[in-house]
């Protein structure tokens, strides 16, 4: 019947290496693995299977432990530093014991007794193949498919071709077009000393000297001034010219386009798109090269860095079993998780740090989704994790509205309002943002429930349960535990009551500090930590920046406003289309550049439409908070997205294409409240 096994064409057959110096083991071997669909390989030396590893990348290598000369493990050694991936079961004949301890070290996948059953031996390949593919994942390497022209194009994760040389089309499109009439007009606009006009909508305006342009104070604070040296010996600075200013602009534009397609379309790696916007600002000279640098390290970057490092130390100690057991005791089913914590938790987000609920609760849901697919008897649920770890960054994100103490973004618009002797109490700001929180919450949550419950394995979910389980494994609180829950707990307080003075990075590198101090968290931990999630994160930061310094984000703005008819240029028509353009931007940028880039020209055009300019800015800082479609959007994505990776097989459970697509259906419904509950609801009733 062996014979009857369809043999599949070369380029669809898995490959296996057989590396044994007897010859008639591996000829055996090799024809019933090649009846059963494989194509098999083989050498009687470790030389050679280097070279056959190097030069054909074979799934699984079937390696003799014993060979004269350079042995199984040397040559296990070598095939782990050329192919990390690569799936070793290694055949043993004298059942060493030492030898095969000192081979586990290198990553063998399993160990065989010669003589081996050739079932036995055919069940650990086709396991091995599969664990081949999570050994890929957790080293970023791009399963490549073979197939014609399209097959190559689309490629595979973090490697498309097509997507690649689409994103450099409309790069060069973008900055090979002549700059706007119109942007090289704004860039030229000069500041007026009464400061009301509908002005340029510059980040910067408020700093900018009354009679000076945009051009003139990006060139003067980015350095880049041309220095001019007189017949008489007279040294001036020439700034930019603004078509000098629009082409940069243009360059930021470009590098918005192309960052945003990599990341939507995982073209490349996370990291290397991050690493890609430095590139063009560099080169471009958007900015001079320690502004560059700056711009990536800012003190959100830093706090992001932090958070992971923490959130690592808390779940090395088992005090995120603690932790859950606290916050989600009452989560015993998916709709009380959905439909209780997720309200509570919003309006939480809306007086303390969101970022720092994330970092405390995304390792929490994590552990509750491995508890549960355990105890169902499964290794993967990706719908579930999705459920759960989406549910908690879009719910924490809709905290933003609730108060001034919500956010950064909120902080810049009160001080585009107090420019215009605006600026709101800290409880009329509550009174007009907080009952937009609970109800934005239960849509969301209502959403992942609905469009979930029948898509996920694990049909009871029990996070309570789970969580309790796996506190009660790890027994009484350790010492590290409770020095780990007294530098959390500080961090908190500093975050709380020094976040305005230090910042949100100081703490965390303090606390950071401390926990190594306190033998708690090593630097190998550390290091073990998502950096791609910070290099995106902080490309995130130097994309705002270099949007806002040249004017591509004015250049956006004023394009958006332009097209807008006259009836959504004043009144709720005005709040609506305002809350629209930032809404969608901040998916973009961070939020607080989106605020910072867009309120100036919102807040303005409200009070010369006699709208309510208190109205219209409210609604640019609310829509602010909808930054769900792309993880560069807020912190509580990037940590999410950081922290969702399987504990055991390194694989990314949730993705960015999960991101843009429940991203965007959020989004959507986002919108729907605000402009029906908040908007055209309560507002009317509260006035202004």
């Amino acid at each position: 019947m062996a014979d009857d096994v369809t043999t599949p064409s070369a380029d669809e057959q898995p490959t296996v290496l057989l590396v044994d110096d007897e010859d008639m083991f591996r000829q055996a071997i090799g024809q019933q693995l090649g009846r059963r669909g494989y194509r098999v390989l083989d050498v009687d030396n470790g030389r050679d299977a280097i070279k056959v590893v190097r030069h054909e990348n074979p799934e699984v290598v079937v390696l003799d432990l014993k060979m004269p000369g350079m042995d199984g493990l040397q040559t296990l050694r070598e095939l782990k530093k050329i192919r990390p991936e690569v799936q070793v079961v290694m055949l043993t004949g004298f059942g060493d014991i030492e030898t095969a301890r000192q081979s586990g070290k290198h990553d063998v996948f399993r160990y065989l007794q010669k003589p081996v059953p050739l079932p036995e031996l055919i069940e650990a390949v086709d396991a091995a193949r599969q664990e081949r593919v999570y050994a890929m994942a957790r080293h970023e390497i791009p399963q490549a498919t073979r197939g014609g022209l399209w097959a190559w194009l689309v490629g595979v994760h973090n490697a498309r071709p097509g997507f690649m040389l689409l994103a450099a089309a409309l790069f060069l499109a973008t900055i090979l077009a002549p700059p706007p009439e119109r942007l090289v007009s704004l860039l030229d606009t000069q500041k007026k000393v009464e400061g009301n006009e509908r002005i340029t909508g510059y980040a910067d305006y408020r700093k900018m000297k009354p009679g000076e342009t945009i051009t003139e104070y990006y060139s003067h604070k980015a350095g880049l001034d041309r220095t001019v040296t007189a017949a008489d010996g007279t040294v001036t600075k020439v700034p930019l010219t603004p078509r000098q200013a629009a082409f940069r602009a243009q360059v930021m534009i470009g590098v918005l386009v192309v960052a945003v397609l990599m990341w939507a379309t995982a073209a490349i790696p996370v990291g290397m798109t991050a690493l890609l916007v430095g590139v063009f600002m560099y080169f471009f000279q958007v900015l001079p090269p320690d502004q560059v640098a700056k711009a990536y390290a800012k003190d959100a970057v830093v706090f992001i860095f932090g958070v992971l490092a923490v959130s690592a130390a808390v779940t090395k100690s088992g005090l995120d079993r603690r932790i859950g057991l606290l916050l989600l005791g009452t989560s015993t089913s998916l709709a009380r998780l959905a439909f209780f914590f997720c309200p509570l938790l919003a309006v939480t987000a809306s007086f303390l740090s969101e970022h720092a609920l994330i970092a405390i609760l995304a390792p929490v849901f994590l552990l509750g989704y491995t508890g549960a697919i355990r105890a169902a008897g499964i290794t993967r649920d990706r719908s579930l994790a999705v459920m759960l770890l989406l549910m908690l960054s879009f719910v924490a994100n809709t905290g933003g509205p609730g108060s001034p103490a919500a956010g950064g973004r909120n902080a810049v618009m009160l001080g585009i309002l107090a420019d215009y002797g605006l600026r709101p109490t800290f409880g009329q700001w509550v009174m007009y943002g907080l009952p937009a929180v609970p109800v934005l919450a239960l849509v969301i949550a209502g959403y992942f429930y609905f469009v979930f419950r029948n898509k996920t394995h694990v049909k009871k979910v029990n996070l309570a349960e789970e969580i309790r389980r796996e506190a009660e494994k790890i027994g009484k609180m350790t010492r590290q535990e409770y020095l780990t829950a007294g530098v959390l707990v500080l961090l908190i307080v500093l975050w709380c009551t020094l976040s305005q003075r230090f910042g949100m990075g100081g703490p965390v590198i303090l606390c950071l500090v401390l926990l190594n101090v306190l033998g708690v968290l090593r630097w190998r931990d550390v290091n073990q930590i998502h950096w791609d999630v910070v290099a995106l994160y902080a490309a995130a930061s130097a994309m705002g920046a270099g949007l806002a310094y040249s004017g591509g984000a004015l250049l956006l703005a004023d394009g958006f406003v332009s097209v807008l008819p006259e009836t959504l240029k004043s009144g709720n028509g005005l709040a609506m289309s305002t809350s629209f353009f930032c809404g969608l931007l901040t998916n973009f940028m961070s939020d607080g550049a989106t605020v910072a880039a867009i309120g100036p020209i919102t807040v303005p055009m409200a009070v010369l439409s006699d709208t309510s300019a208190l109205m219209v800015g409210l609604a640019t800082a609310f829509s602010s908070s909808f930054a769900f479609m792309f993880i560069i959007g807020t912190p509580n994505n990037a940590i999410v997205y950081g922290v969702a990776k399987d504990p055991e097989t390194g694989e990314q459970v949730v993705t960015t294409k999960d991101f843009l697509i429940h991203g965007f259906f959020v989004w959507l419904l986002s919108m729907v409240v605000l402009w029906g509950w908040v908007f055209f609801g309560y507002w009317r009733w509260i006035g202004f």
